[in-house]
């Protein structure tokens, strides 16, 4: 960084990180807040709130995002043009903030693969996911604009399958310097050997996804790091041994993001250094894959990915009792069935939300009813009469057992 952009970024570590929040644009409309201004759906927040005891955040109406990792929308308007449907693999995708970023800018019919080869982190990833895409009460029979799935596999086996994507994001592991700010313990965790470490780990992960890019396919590049063996480095290794083409972003000055700090490296990169940006630490790059896109099938898609759209296309299942697996289904299919929806009130929604039983108006109709807050869907109840037996999924209720004495939200 040289010494002056150094001491810089070292002051502003000593501030508070800014939170920021990213609507989901099929649920939730414009707030008045300071918006973020590479993201047509951010804002930032004064403070932070308590998210947990928000309903509407576990109803899928906003993401707790980084301001930074939003720019990923910028590079999507610019470079993901046009009205034709794309298959999209997010490679390391949990816990979903780039994955449902991704899937609100996808053309209409396009395919979504959030992959993530931890299988904790991927059961993260699939709630987030799932809350992302559930339905409003405006749009309760509207079908999915796109199809989405998670999965649970290594890079390799995404080469070894053979399968073709018109766009990748490697959002890769690493050294975690731009998080020092926002989580003081990956500090501890740093080390030069863990930086080595990592730039290698990481030309491993884009050499088994650069396989899978079809020809003048887009690929995206990022990491929450800022030193340049893990960013300018790579970038210059995949142009000289993969023949990236690296593409522009138009930006504004008075974003003040920076450039490339290696020399040898002219290519375009953005990096994000807190104390510049209104935001953590980021760097991304896009690049571009070398020859001309496969014809496309009178459905919009590769000929090469028509099996994609059918393999990764979410399976229907029977109702599932709340298990994790089954929520989205069940609870979409509750509504196309017409399922008689309750809207409750904020304590009973946080009661649902640590699934306790909770009683419903005594005119409610027995059998499974669509549980919503200020219309707006959390999950299934079966009412008994006398009470309401919790179907939301276990592993996703709320802990705490502290219920807030007044109604909270940050979205009005």
């Amino acid at each position: 960084m040289g010494p002056e952009r150094y001491a810089t970024f070292f002051e502003a570590l000593q501030q508070e990180p800014l939170t920021s929040i990213r609507l989901n644009p099929a649920k939730a409309q414009p707030m008045h807040q300071q918006p973020v201004p590479w993201c047509r759906y951010g804002y930032y927040l004064n403070g932070r709130p308590n998210f947990t005891f928000d309903p509407l955040f576990h109803a899928g109406l906003y993401y707790v995002q980084e301001a930074s990792s939003m720019f990923l929308d910028l590079v999507l308007q610019q470079h993901m043009t046009g009205d034709r449907s794309i298959s999209f693999l997010d490679l390391c995708a949990a816990p979903g903030g780039k994955s449902t970023l991704i899937y609100s800018a996808l053309p209409e019919g396009s395919t979504l693969v959030c992959n993530e080869p931890n299988r904790q982190r991927a059961q993260v990833l699939s709630e987030n996911m799932q809350k992302w895409l559930l339905p409003s009460l405006s749009s309760l029979l509207s079908p999915l604009s796109s199809k989405m799935a998670v999965t649970n596999n290594l890079p390799a086996d995404f080469r070894r399958a053979g399968l073709t994507f018109d766009a990748i994001l490697c959002d890769v592991p690493c050294s975690g310097e731009g998080m020092f700010r926002k989580d003081p313990a990956t500090i501890g965790e740093w080390s030069p050997a863990n930086v080595e470490k990592c730039a290698r780990l990481q030309r491993e992960i884009v050499a088994d996804a650069w396989q899978c890019l079809a020809p003048g396919g887009l690929f995206i590049y990022s990491t929450c790091t800022l030193n340049t063996h893990e960013n300018e480095e790579n970038i210059l290794w995949m142009m000289d041994e993969l023949q990236a083409q690296p593409l522009t972003v138009d930006i504004k000055p008075e974003w003040n993001i920076t450039g490339s700090l290696l020399p040898t490296l002219t290519a375009p990169v953005y990096r994000f250094i807190p104390g510049f940006t209104q935001g953590e630490g980021l760097f991304m790059a896009v690049m571009r894959k070398k020859g001309s896109p496969l014809p496309t099938s009178p459905k919009g898609g590769r000929r090469a990915n028509d099996s994609l759209t059918t393999l990764f296309s979410l399976p229907s299942s029977p109702q599932s009792g709340g298990q994790e697996g089954g929520f989205f289904h069940d609870l979409h299919d509750a509504l196309s069935a017409q399922a008689p929806i309750v809207d409750i009130t904020y304590q009973q929604a946080i009661a649902y939300l640590r699934r306790e039983a909770i009683t419903l108006p005594p005119d409610t109709p027995r059998g499974i009813v669509v549980v919503a807050y200020q219309g707006n869907p959390l999950g299934l109840a079966k009412n008994v009469g006398n009470r309401a037996n919790n179907l939301y999924p276990k592993p996703w209720r709320i802990l705490s057992t502290h219920i807030p004495d007044e109604p909270f939200t940050i979205y009005n």
